[in-house]
């Protein structure tokens, strides 16, 4: 893995603290292996694409 690919499977620990589950508005749990943000809230899994959150609901997929 290169450095930068490296780079893009961390989240911004400020990213975290800033984003919300668009549904619940509540905090957001990163899953490093799946490149996804978790709202347990809600149930949902929203991607991270090129390390890009996709805040779509739409484009979440269900978990749980």
């Amino acid at each position: 893995m290169t450095k930068n690919e490296t780079a893009q499977r961390r989240a911004a620990p400020r990213l975290l603290e800033i984003l919300v589950c668009p549904v619940t508005k509540t905090t957001l749990r990163y899953d490093a292996a799946a490149q996804e943000l978790i709202s347990d809230a809600a149930g949902l899994a929203f991607p991270i694409r090129e390390g890009i959150p996709i805040m779509l609901v739409e484009e979440a997929r269900k978990v749980g």
